[in-house]
């Protein structure tokens, strides 16, 4: 099969750590079959925005080179992922008259299209428009309104808006790399694409993605978007406390947080100790592995505490506008910062409610490469590009049988007189 007849798509997640890039093939079965991984450090990037352009298009170019390798294909165009504690988001409504008696899908368009029509966060650009759900008169809570009958129709719907100028930044860099960028999507929404059941969605569940520098949270109730946001404190803040705790590299920090790290002290044994490297070509040192959790813990308690906030928050003002509010399927910890030994744990303590950790689903090939937590996001990339293609594919047979409908008219006209 040539790649050209294959369906294609590319997620690329240029983060503060690391950068990766995914190619996925879209089978029959809408299943997406990973066949290309590019994996590397990132340099030039904090918390979402880019502070070193070159570097950013080294570590770019490094990932995509792999992807292709792997995947013998030639990358052109990607779906890219933005975080960053620009983005913003609001709920809105919308109404519109039915035009004829009936929903039909351009009533859905423009109801959808007078919801987006606000005021936006002057430097802004609305990324995402996602619909909650609609209204038909007095009948309320319906998901697909095409078809039904009624004189008035009301949507309300999430948005989701970034800065312009740091959406510009990062899509520049993949720009100068040769590719053209498909679509911008909101990190923390792909990775919510991609460890969430439609289940947990209607029940009512939390998204954190834990990066290295931001911790994006997607909050679903009802089965649709509630809230987004990103906080700009993630793992890279565990890392240098063991850094400063132990006058260790960053590095080495990093390494030992990832080896031998746990967010709950009391799991770890009383009599285990660590080897920590010192720096200035000093002799490295034993530990007791319990003072590095003593040092892990309570950073880890104060970041989800940061989101028990946002959640509070939120609970409280759904409760008043009569929306379903419980997270009863929980809180679903994902990304590179949610691999720690003991964070299901200690998060269960933080939250009072259940939590498991998201493992990217619905996806073959190279399932062990990327059924991890740290690839979540891009993994929710690849859902989007399929999307978008299935979508295509609708257009074009439309599109295809006006045409043979078209001729048909013609040639009964030409018949006729």
């Amino acid at each position: 099969m040539k790649a050209t007849e294959k369906k294609l798509v590319v997620g690329l997640e240029v983060g503060t750590s690391k950068v990766l890039t995914l190619v996925g093939e879209v089978l029959p079965d809408g299943i997406v079959n990973i066949i290309g991984v590019g994996h590397c450090p990132s340099k030039g990037v904090d918390k979402g925005g880019v502070n070193d352009l070159e570097s950013v298009v080294k570590s770019i170019q490094r990932a995509v080179d792999q992807a292709e390798l792997m995947a013998d294909c030639q990358i052109s165009s990607v779906y890219l992922a933005l975080s960053g504690k620009h983005i913003r988001c609001q709920n809105e409504i919308g109404m519109v008259p039915i035009a004829e008696g009936e929903v039909s899908s351009d009533d859905v368009e423009n109801v959808v299209h007078t919801a987006k029509s606000v005021r936006i966060l002057d430097e802004h650009r609305i990324l995402h428009v996602i619909a909650q759900e609609y209204s038909i008169d007095l009948q309320e809570g319906i998901k697909n309104p095409i078809g039904l009958s009624g004189v008035r129709i009301k949507s309300k719907v999430h948005l989701i808006t970034c800065h312009n100028d740091m959406a510009k930044n990062i899509v520049k860099a993949v720009e100068r790399c040769g590719l053209k960028v498909d679509q911008l999507i909101f990190s923390g929404l792909a990775s919510s694409d991609a460890v969430l059941t439609d289940d947990e969605k209607e029940l009512g569940a939390c998204v954190i993605d834990m990066g290295s520098g931001t911790m994006d949270i997607t909050v679903y109730t009802g089965g649709a978007l509630r809230h987004s946001v990103v906080i700009p404190y993630a793992g890279n803040v565990v890392t240098s406390d063991i850094a400063y705790a132990f006058g260790t590299p960053p590095m080495d920090a990093e390494n030992i947080k990832i080896k031998y790290g746990c967010a709950v002290g009391s799991l770890v044994g009383k009599d285990e100790v660590i080897d920590v490297p010192s720096v200035g070509g000093r002799p490295s040192r034993t530990l007791q592995r319990q003072t590095l959790a003593d040092v892990i813990e309570p950073r880890y308690i104060e970041l989800l505490s940061l989101v028990q906030k946002e959640l509070t928050v939120l609970q409280e003002n759904l409760k008043q506008q009569n929306v379903k509010h419980q997270l009863a399927a929980g809180i679903v910890l994902t990304g590179g910062a949610a691999q720690i030994k003991g964070l299901v744990e200690c998060a269960e303590k933080v939250f009072q409610n259940q939590v498991r950790i998201g493992y990217p689903l619905n996806i073959s090939g190279l399932t062990d490469y990327v059924q991890k937590p740290y690839c979540s996001t891009a993994v929710g990339l690849l859902h989007y590009g399929k999307q978008s293609l299935l979508n295509d594919d609708n257009d074009i047979k439309n599109r295809s049988s006006l045409k043979v409908l078209a001729k048909r008219l013609t040639s009964w006209f030409k018949k006729e007189f």
